[in-house]
């Protein structure tokens, strides 16, 4: 009997330890029945985060902060992961509240690169101190309310006065200079007037629309003309390129450096027949220099002219006669 009550209490005993840590396991509240890793974050302000507080991603809880401690002028922040934890080594760490009066947490954003391991530093970011917010928000407030206060009662009054006075004084001659808008915009509307022709008349878009047709067409023509001045240019290019390079009876004539050693030979032998004649130096020379020759001709051409008047007042059978006793 006494073993069967030990045996009971022991049975009870150890389920009770299973409850305890299957209640324990499921809550998470102990890393040593919910094992996970640790990563770490250093971050320069904190903003009264506290150990045990949350690590939430995508406002998910995935784990706790384990330790706070200052490290070379750095907030050195342990977060105990839980093992199912998908952060990775660009995963992102910022400390956030929840409500203005909520408690901070740590929160980690989704990462693409690896999965972080054991002891991994991850990135952070700052995020601006909410105390700080408050006191500008409290001075943005009394700014306002010192605004609020300086248009209020009587200052008001003091600043629109002067406004209303000139309304009061003016009031006959903004009447008429609206109504002067008034005839100057209904003329507009009715056509009247340049700009209401301008506006409302077609004639002048139809000029316009015809006079850029004819510019175009212009235009145009002064491009085919370019391109016959080109295609000229070109040309002209192409024939001093083959005048350059000696080809063509042109370019022979430019480059070909026998036919003016010829045409310089010819007119240095010219030049000496001519100054030959002009000495009178040769049968040439002598034909046109000296004058004798011209002087027996002139002779020559008088006795022949004696011969033939004689030879006509002879007769033919004299001249026969003359002639056959000449040869026998």
């Amino acid at each position: 009997m006494k073993e069967s009550v030990e045996s009971r209490l022991g049975l009870f005993f150890l389920v009770a330890i299973i409850v305890a840590w299957a209640v324990l396991e499921s809550v998470g509240s102990f890393g040593f029945f919910k094992r996970g890793h640790h990563v770490y974050a250093n971050f320069k302000d904190i903003q009264d985060l506290k150990i045990g507080a949350p690590v939430k991603m995508a406002g998910v809880q995935i784990g706790r902060v384990k330790a706070v401690q200052l490290t070379n002028g750095l907030v050195h922040v342990q977060l105990d992961l839980n093992r199912d934890a998908d952060v990775r080594l660009d995963s992102k760490a910022s400390v956030k509240f929840t409500g203005l009066l909520g408690q901070n947490f740590v929160n980690l954003t989704f990462g693409t690169d690896v999965a972080a391991g054991e002891g991994v530093t991850l990135p952070v970011e700052e995020q601006p101190d909410f105390g700080q917010l408050m006191v500008k928000l409290e001075n943005v407030a009394s700014g306002v309310e010192n605004l609020t206060k300086s248009f209020s009662g009587e200052r008001i009054d003091n600043l629109l006065a002067p406004i209303t006075d000139f309304l009061k004084a003016n009031s006959s001659n903004l009447s008429l200079t609206i109504a002067n808008v008034k005839t100057t915009t209904d003329r507009i509307v009715t056509g009247q007037g340049t700009v209401g022709k301008l506006i409302n008349e077609s004639a002048l878009y139809t000029q316009a629309l015809d006079t850029i047709s004819n510019f175009q067409g212009v235009s145009a023509q002064v491009t085919d003309i370019a391109g016959d001045a080109k295609e000229l240019l070109t040309n002209a290019s192409q024939v001093v390129a083959e005048v350059n390079s000696g080809r063509g009876t042109i370019g022979r004539l430019v480059k070909d450096e026998a036919l003016y050693t010829e045409t310089t030979g010819s007119m240095t032998n010219l030049h000496q027949i001519l100054l030959k004649i002009n000495h009178g130096q040769g049968s040439v020379g002598k034909l046109i220099n000296d004058d004798s020759l011209l002087n027996n001709a002139k002779l020559s051409l008088q006795k022949l002219d004696k011969a033939t008047e004689s030879l006509e007042d002879t007769g033919p059978l004299s001249v026969l006669g003359t002639m056959a006793s000449s040869l026998f």
